[in-house]
């Protein structure tokens, strides 16, 4: 029999309800988690008991959601959800049930769950609780659902992106079954919040596996929240530096970025403009001028329409407008210092990884200069950090107090008159002091 290592809190609390003559089973995702030998996040217990007797049992309770029939049970800090068997009623929006309905059988409430390898229960008395074939479609890595697919999906829309979630957090294929459903039923995709989509994309796009952002599109899932990659997928790129479509370029890109969720998402949106700039000169290749401002316009709109925060957005942004950045153009040191202030000194470590995996998903064509063209702005960055030369205001030798005590009034040529040193160091590193400077402002009639 299948043995579960069960905290001694887990372990506690279904002992507790069960002496009072009820179930109690760890359930869900810490079970299919505890078989594959992975560490649990969470632990839920689903139990016979009603809230209230839940409650009655344990001194420190929280009500999360009695509702629905969960009591969040306090232990050593750390809260437990204990959760009523139940039976969903109708699901009229395609994403919440209308009511609930708690039952004395775990076998209901296993079947209302979304996928089989999320069905199933333990506890050290029975043992393994799988009446769906969890346990197999683990071991023949199948994403499933329990029963039919389309009532799933029809009950709640949000699964059918958990379904592709998992499949590429655990690399397993989704069953066909599931996968026809999941075609059909896209479009209940737009019932679904953004904030939600948003969240199990993000799982997707950081998972081992976000290649299967392909499959997202063949069964027409962005299509209904990302129409955009859509177009990449669609669009060819007739040009020497290519060998692929803009969404297959795009998804080796991003293959190609580490698990950074900025990364990752200004690698997925870093090509977003060429469909819309494309043009196709009289020898037949394409062009695509201009598509780096572009992109970062519809960057900033897709992401503040899929309710990203502020600086993410920020971070992204500046990555697609600076990708494209040097590739060719003769790079120097005073170059790479200007590229650094533009991008911000944190930030340009990731604008390295982007180019790099931007490259890599190119044709061979002009590939080792483009390679050593990278190699020398990680050089002049990692050279700039070593000397500690100026990049940005803080580091500039004078300071908008100094100006002040000098006799500048705080405004407009207060701030100018900064720029203009910051440009001049930039260019002369070896001029940041503060007497140089100053000599610089009396020169230019500042002071």
């Amino acid at each position: 029999m299948l043995k579960i290592s069960l905290p001694e809190d887990v372990k506690f609390i279904i002992k507790v309800i069960t002496q009072a003559g009820f179930e109690a089973y760890a359930v869900g995702g810490c079970v299919r988690d505890s078989i594959l030998g992975r560490e649990p996040k969470d632990w839920d217990i689903a139990t016979s008991a009603a809230p209230y007797q839940v409650k009655a049992l344990f001194h420190r309770t929280i009500d999360t959601g009695i509702k629905h029939g969960t009591v969040t049970v306090m232990m050593h800090r750390t809260g437990y959800e204990v959760t009523t068997y139940r039976v969903d009623g109708e699901y009229l929006d395609g994403r919440h049930p209308e009511s609930v309905r708690f039952v004395s059988s775990l076998e209901e409430d296993l079947k209302r769950r979304d996928f089989t390898i999320n069905a199933m229960a333990y506890n050290d008395s029975s043992g393994l609780v799988d009446l769906f074939g969890g346990q197999r479609d683990l071991e023949q890595g199948f994403i499933r659902c329990v029963g039919n697919a389309k009532d799933r999906f029809g009950e709640d829309a949000l699964r059918i992106l958990r379904a592709i979630r998992f499949s590429a957090q655990l690399g397993y294929q989704i069953h066909p079954f599931t996968r026809d459903a999941m075609k059909s039923l896209a479009p209940n995709l737009k019932k679904v919040s953004m904030e939600r989509i948003q969240t199990e994309f993000i799982k997707l796009l950081l998972s081992p596996h976000p290649e299967y952002l392909e499959q997202m599109y063949e069964l027409g899932l962005t299509a209904q929240f990302l129409p955009e990659f859509d177009a990449m997928m669609e669009t060819e790129q007739n040009n020497p530096h290519h060998c692929y479509t803009v969404g297959i370029h795009t998804i080796h890109v991003v293959q190609g970025v580490c698990e950074d969720k900025v990364l990752r998402l200004a690698a997925l949106f870093h090509d977003i403009g060429k469909p819309p700039c494309r043009w196709t000169g009289e020898d037949h290749i394409d062009h695509f001028a201009g598509h780096a401002q572009v992109g970062t316009d519809m960057t900033e709109r897709i992401m503040r329409r899929m309710k990203f925060d502020n600086d993410t957005i920020r971070q992204v942004c500046c990555l697609v407008l600076y990708h494209d950045m040097g590739n060719n153009v003769n790079i120097t040191p005073e170059f790479a210092r200007y590229l650094m202030h533009d991008v911000g000194v944190e930030l340009y470590p990731k604008l390295m990884i982007l180019k790099e995996a931007d490259v890599a998903a190119q044709s061979d064509y002009k590939l080792e200069e483009k390679r050593e063209n990278h190699s020398r702005l990680r050089q002049y960055y990692e050279e700039a950090l070593e000397e500690g030369y100026c990049i940005d205001l803080k580091g500039l030798a004078v300071k908008g107090r100094d100006l002040i005590e000098a006799g500048m009034k705080p405004g407009m040529k207060l701030g100018e008159a900064l720029e203009k040193l910051l440009d001049e160091v930039l260019s002369h590193p070896e001029l940041n002091d503060r007497d140089v400077l100053a000599g610089k402002l009396r020169e230019w009639g500042y002071l």
